[in-house]
């Protein structure tokens, strides 16, 4: 075909030569996404032995203390470096003992992983919904969740978590004030060096309800609009991350991830602090039932969206997918 003789004498970028091959395509990529990047949550249940799967979230399980062990054994041979543990206890109250007993549900399983593979970075979540009776994040006084009293707890769960062994401890309570209660309570007990992990910016999503089914921590009254925040608010994260990083934390996150990215990129550019974002449940719940229906390809999309999220800032991710994502570098499918 004649070349046209105005294109010709067009001046233009070309683009394209950067993508003309696969190898070519390696060698200027921007956004890697490895194993050191992923932390595999993991669900312990003092109600069960053995594993029971989750129906909102295909191929996640609950575990019981006689079979942890299992999976923790095949998160550490895929070469994930960081998991982070989550609670269902036997009883609930008013308080949620459970989550500040030191023999809790999650105080045993970190033990048990602890002693099992001492090099595995276990990050405790330091909640109280999966534990109290009202299934909020606090002490309810009233129809209220109360904001001073519960830091009080949540200290005591913060230190409980780390005398059993906990390397990082990550509170989502969404309380004010909760890093700086924390800090004060793991350095009176000894544990100056145990990080926290900041869930800074914890929006009240939609995305957290299969979460709810794997952990029953649902409220059993209205909803957490109160102490977590506004879908809507941008500039409110950056007062979160900003207080929270005064108060001292020594990482801080955003949650959820997807819907979010633009978040992450705020607090990227307003912090130095190693920045987390958690991919929740019901992002992983849409991705595997679409992939089930032939709607999407799973692998593709894992890859897009985890990418997504490195690029947009975050140094590490929380995800579900991460067993996944690690078997397919080894396999050198990612």
């Amino acid at each position: 075909m004649t070349e046209n003789n105005t294109i010709s004498t067009l001046q233009f970028d070309r683009h394209r030569r950067l993508r003309t091959s696969a190898v070519l395509r390696d060698l200027v990529r921007e956004t890697y996404v490895s194993k050191d990047d992923l932390i595999m949550p993991v669900f312990v249940d003092a109600t069960i032995s053995g594993s029971q799967p989750i129906a909102s979230m295909p191929g996640i399980s609950r575990f019981g203390l006689d079979a942890v062990a299992a999976e923790i054994d095949e998160i550490v041979a895929l070469g994930i470096k960081s998991v982070i543990v989550f609670g269902i206890p036997d009883h609930k109250d008013d308080t949620g003992s459970d989550a500040w007993s030191d023999d809790g549900i999650v105080q045993r399983g970190i033990r048990l992983i602890k002693s099992r593979h001492p090099e595995l970075v276990v990050i405790a979540d330091d909640c109280m919904c999966e534990y109290t009776s009202t299934g909020h994040c606090g002490i309810v006084r009233d129809g209220e969740v109360v904001n001073d009293e519960s830091l009080d707890y949540i200290t005591r769960i913060a230190v409980s978590q780390a005398k059993a062994g906990a390397d990082i401890i990550a509170p989502s309570n969404a309380m004010d004030g909760y890093v700086a209660a924390i800090r004060a309570g793991l350095d009176a007990a000894g544990f100056v060096n145990t990080p926290i992990m900041s869930y800074a910016v914890k929006y009240a999503s939609s995305f957290y309800g299969p979460f709810r089914d794997a952990a029953d921590g649902a409220p059993q009254f209205g909803d957490r609009s109160g102490y977590q925040m506004d879908p809507a608010n941008r500039l409110e994260a950056l007062r979160e991350t900003a207080s929270d990083e005064r108060e001292g934390a020594d990482f801080l996150m955003v949650k959820p991830a997807m819907a979010f990215l633009d978040v992450v990129r705020e607090v990227r550019n307003a912090s130095d602090l190693p920045l987390v974002a958690y991919n929740v449940s019901g992002e992983y719940a849409m991705i595997k039932a679409a992939a089930a229906n032939g709607w999407i390809d799973e692998n593709r999309i894992v890859k897009e969206t985890l990418t997504s999220i490195k690029r947009a800032g975050a140094d590490l991710i929380i995800t579900y997918f991460a067993k996944d994502v690690a078997a397919r570098i080894d396999a050198r499918t990612w």
